[in-house]
């Protein structure tokens, strides 16, 4: 889908009080940022940030990070904010390959991944958020017992992402194919996407990863 470019998006996101500027001055340091040392919880893509603004208002004892690239969905997500006033709430405008350039060690305790691009041609998989080039990344920033939470409604992209989680070495905590009809989907928050799809009558599948634990470490 190609984005309407929005005259101005670029400055108004530099002077936004909400985005981060140079995140990479910030690794091992977000506790500076905002303030206190509670978790931090990060959304890979997270569009126009219904998803994490509700999450942030249902939990003001966690600090959400939200990622996105494209400067027009963020602009939309810095409107919503500045009504808003989440102290618990901050943007970056980054790419997923250079989480570990921004977040240290262990400094992430959960990571979402909704309704991210499927890639479908196999030549573009590696550009998949669930693939194993990007599962490798989530393995530097993520606590020890953290967990990578990845919704969508593409089947394919679902499929996929079963085994490739598993191919990157770590473990698939629970899955489903029907999220909303699922016991897992009694405190689900919706993203904007989900509700449209779900209102088409499409299920919504979603997994939980955890990092596989060794032998030497049990």
């Amino acid at each position: 889908m190609r984005l309407r470019h929005i005259p101005g998006s670029e400055e108004q996101i530099a002077e936004s009080p909400y985005v981060i500027q140079a995140p990479e001055e910030k690794k091992t340091h977000w506790a500076e940022v905002f303030g206190n040392r509670n978790p931090i919880y990060i959304e890979v893509g997270m569009g126009k940030g219904k998803f994490l603004m509700e999450l942030a208002q249902k939990n003001p004892d966690i600090n959400y990070v939200g990622i996105e690239r494209y400067s027009t969905v963020l602009l939309k997500a810095i409107q919503k904010q500045e009504r808003l006033k989440l102290p618990n709430l901050c943007f970056l405008r980054e790419d997923a390959q250079r989480l570990a350039d921004v977040f240290g060690t262990g400094e992430v305790w959960k990571i979402y991944l909704n309704f991210s691009d499927p890639w479908p041609k196999d030549r573009h998989a590696k550009r998949r958020l669930t693939s194993p080039r990007f599962m490798a990344v989530y393995d530097r920033i993520l606590k020890s017992d953290g967990l990578v939470e990845f919704k969508t409604d593409n089947q394919d992209l679902f499929e996929y992402s079963l085994q490739s989680v598993s191919e990157a070495g770590w473990n698939v905590e629970w899955h489903t194919f029907d999220l909303h009809h699922s016991e897992y989907g009694e405190e689900n928050v919706m993203t904007e996407y989900e509700a449209k799809f779900s209102a088409q009558g499409k299920p919504i599948c979603k997994l939980a990863a955890s990092r596989k634990v060794s032998a030497s470490k049990n």
